[in-house]
């Protein structure tokens, strides 16, 4: 089972710039998208369902923010996109998927941002930290493999970004938010790339000024984590850099059919 996560920076303009092609060539099992920027009824037809995946999307209650899109081959058993707190969901930021056996969520996690660049939003990103991995709790406590992948908006590590030392108080790198993705992995979460990865120079986002990707200047914010139980599946982790389309770039695990369970899978009919 191959799960790819990409943050397309608006799917519209993403398709624009080849992101139909690559879905096609990706060979997806699962594919979630990160600020969508749109609601269904403003993305173009072509977009609902490509290439014989069953697309669902959620939208923000704010015009052009935010977002997320879940495109999926097998038919999930449930899709779950609240948190059952307003404040949170009206942002749209969430959907939690279940392939028998197996739930994958698909998340946007808030930029720390306030609207001056104060950082002021971060314990907003906290709550929303806090609540879904308290919600998940509840099944990683019976034993479900469970993936969060996702934009994080955060760099856990130095090493996950090319200038750790120049933005020590940047949004996504503050002591406050590292130590808060530090909680998350002390309860039994695994951040999938690091397993297999240990080495320097590989990042998820680019600034779009003054050349930052073709040097290489980034930060490493997209991941997949897995739960121990999904951990046990899990084949390999990859950072697919070379593709373009958004200041992100797609990431992906493979995961052995083991960890659905004993079901048989509903394909989409388109």
């Amino acid at each position: 089972m191959l799960v790819y996560s990409w943050n397309v920076n608006g799917l519209r303009a993403a398709a624009k710039k080849g992101f139909t092609d690559w879905l096609k060539k990706s060979r997806a099992d699962v594919v979630g998208l990160q600020e969508v920027r749109a609601p269904l009824e403003k993305i173009p037809e072509e977009l609902h369902a490509p290439h014989g995946y069953r697309g669902h999307f959620t939208h923000a209650t704010r015009a052009g923010y935010s977002g997320v899109g879940l495109y999926s081959k097998v038919v999930p058993d449930e899709i779950v996109t609240s948190l059952g707190v307003k404040a949170l969901d009206s942002e749209a930021r969430l959907q939690m998927a279940r392939y028998g056996r197996l739930w994958i969520v698909n998340g946007y996690f808030p930029n720390g941002n306030g609207p001056n660049r104060d950082n002021s939003r971060i314990p907003y990103k906290h709550k929303f930290y806090r609540t879904l991995f308290n919600t998940l709790a509840a099944h990683v406590e019976k034993g479900a493999p469970v993936i969060v992948m996702g934009d994080f908006n955060t760099a856990h590590e130095e090493i996950d970004l090319a200038r750790p030392k120049e933005n020590r108080e940047t949004s996504g790198f503050t002591d406050a938010e590292r130590r808060e993705f530090a909680r998350v992995l002390k309860l039994g979460w695994t951040d999938t790339f690091r397993h297999f990865e240990k080495g320097a120079g590989h990042y998820s986002w680019w600034s779009q000024r003054m050349g930052a990707r073709a040097r290489n200047v980034g930060w490493r914010i997209d991941y997949v984590l897995a739960s121990p139980a999904a951990m046990k599946h899990v084949k390999s982790a990859k950072i697919h850099h070379q593709v373009l389309g958004s200041d992100h770039c797609p990431i992906s695990v493979e995961l052995d059919d083991a960890v659905l369970g004993k079901i048989t899978p509903r394909r989409s009919g388109r």
